[in-house]
């Protein structure tokens, strides 16, 4: 009797051995399932979340600006406007799609001198620091000093036949476009027009 419980224990023994084997293999085939597709898709996921999450942060971007923030000067003789979140929204848009190329966080990449900070704009001539100024300055850009034309080189209005993405913007577009310029100092600070050492 007693070898054959040996025996028993031992086919129990061997038994559930198998089963750990089994369970061992098929956890391992599992697991590396997995790492297979996570490295498959792990770029997929990772821009599906990056997109949703910038579609939540954009939408309340423009919402959570105060009514001070979005308060600019809309002209030489200091009166101010204030912008309508849907314009915020609009501006980054179209500065991103018509002016961002050369003009990422408020630089000029073609005059590094020369950024879009409040400063520089107030300096120029004639001064660029309010929304008819720049919208002005888009329709038929001027040198720095404007002493010159420089329409052919700057996208602009008057240069639409040159830059055919400038075809199709309105004056509520400019608008728009200069908001985002004299808004961005009130959110960024020192970073927008600040050049190489932010961006």
């Amino acid at each position: 009797m007693g070898e054959y419980s040996t025996q028993g224990t031992r086919k129990e023994h061997l038994q559930t051995k198998k089963k750990i084997v089994k369970y061992y293999l098929g956890f391992k085939f599992v697991n590396n399932y997995f790492k297979i597709m996570f490295k498959k898709y792990s770029q997929l996921f990772s821009l599906v979340f990056f997109s949703i999450f910038s579609v939540f942060v954009t939408a309340s971007f423009a919402i959570d600006l105060d009514e001070a923030t979005r308060t600019v000067v809309v002209d030489g003789s200091g009166k101010t406007i204030i912008l309508t979140p849907e314009q915020v929204k609009r501006g980054k848009r179209l500065f991103n799609a018509t002016c961002g190329a050369c003009h990422l966080g408020g630089i000029s990449k073609t005059n590094p001198n020369v950024g879009l900070d409040p400063e520089a704009l107030s300096l120029a001539t004639p001064r660029r620091d309010n929304v008819g100024a720049l919208v002005d300055y888009l329709k038929n850009p001027t040198s720095y000093d404007g002493l010159e034309s420089i329409a052919e080189v700057h996208p602009s209005i008057k240069s639409a036949d040159i830059y055919p993405r400038m075809r199709s913007v309105t004056d509520e577009d400019l608008t728009a476009i200069a908001g985002h310029i004299l808004v961005q100092p009130k959110i960024q600070s020192e970073k927008w027009g600040g050049g190489k050492i932010y961006y």
